[in-house]
């Protein structure tokens, strides 16, 4: 998600439904394409700059339907351009979940295309208050705290302009519960996760082109533990298997075929009991690095292995501070 409070010292870390048409075709860049009327912007997710998550965009009979808006200016306005160049107003923004990288830029979109619905959690308005806030505090602090002339101060001032958005980085259409749904004229599928990665994660399925949307319910090169519940994010993924896709796209990363997803979940599942074990954090990430090969490329497993080096400390604090703040009581969907 790249919004981890305390990353904030190193702040780099991670810190026409059926047929789109020529138009459609001629307003993407080669290969973002998935299925007739559904493009996939890759976000970027490196070490040393905070990332953005990937963007879908799906062709409906009311406009277009995108899928996550990204954190930077530059990854949102290829949606803007790729509105624009179809013809098509932005209809409607789904958040699959409220972490900057896939949120932020709901307020450019929004001020372009003011008619547009958002849907998503409103597990955000925790956030703003809680989470996001205290993200807000540290940002300030190390703002105050750089150097004269220190480059990052830029790049933290962006973040606090971000979370300053608030209300315009709001759903003004909740999803309180799954169940399918009608999006600009388009059928889809709504999942909703309360026991997951952030409280409250919305998966898309769409039944006409089997493609279903995880967000941070899948990510590479690794999984996000920041805001997760790491038991409830397994029964999540168990969910996602029911559903009837042939394509899934993850929040970061390539989109994954069924069995690249299977891959994954059992991945996830061995991480998971490799951290509740005795075993050094380098067994753990080698069993990592093994089970999930080829579900990226091998330039990001110096990421994977930074990343996973964070994130078993965090599974493995004394406090079981993840279960006690992002667990709730009651079950998970």
């Amino acid at each position: 998600m790249g919004c981890s409070a305390r990353n904030v010292a190193a702040i780099g870390l991670l810190a026409l439904v059926a047929c789109a048409g020529a138009t459609v075709r001629d307003a993407l860049l080669d290969g973002d394409n998935i299925a007739p009327g559904i493009a996939v912007l890759r976000g970027v997710f490196v070490s040393g700059a905070q990332p953005d998550g990937n963007t879908v965009l799906l062709w409906a009979p009311g406009g277009l339907i995108v899928v996550d808006s990204g954190r930077h200016a530059t990854h949102t306005q290829r949606t803007l351009s790729a509105a624009k160049a179809a013809g098509q107003p932005i209809a409607a923004i789904v958040n699959t979940h409220w972490h900057l990288d896939h949120v932020a830029g709901n307020a450019r979109l929004r001020a372009a295309y003011p008619r547009s619905e958002v849907l998503a959690s409103d597990a955000i308005r925790g956030a703003l208050d809680g989470f996001l806030a205290d993200y807000r505090k540290q940002l300030l602090q190390a703002i105050t705290q750089a150097p004269k002339g220190s480059p990052q101060v830029s790049t933290w001032r962006a973040e606090v302009e971000r979370i300053d958005a608030g209300e315009r980085l709001l759903p003004t259409r909740p999803v309180t519960a799954a169940g399918d749904t009608v999006i600009a004229g388009r059928r889809l599928r709504l999942g909703l996760e309360h026991n997951a990665v952030s409280g409250g994660d919305v998966w898309l399925f769409d039944p006409a082109s089997r493609v279903l949307v995880a967000g941070d319910l899948v990510t590479l090169p690794v999984p996000l533990f920041d805001t997760a519940c790491p038991h409830g994010w397994l029964e999540a993924l168990d969910r996602l298997q029911a559903q009837p896709f042939d394509l899934l796209v993850p929040g970061h990363g390539a989109p994954l075929s069924r069995l690249q997803f299977d891959r994954y979940r059992a991945a996830l599942g061995n991480l998971l009991s490799c951290a509740a074990g005795e075993a050094g954090k380098p067994a753990c990430v080698d069993a990592w690095l093994r089970d999930a090969q080829d579900l990226f490329p091998a330039s990001e497993i110096p990421l994977a292995r930074s990343s996973l080096d964070y994130y078993l400390d965090l599974l493995r604090a004394p406090d079981a501070r993840l279960a006690k703040q992002y667990c709730r009581a009651g079950g998970t969907a």
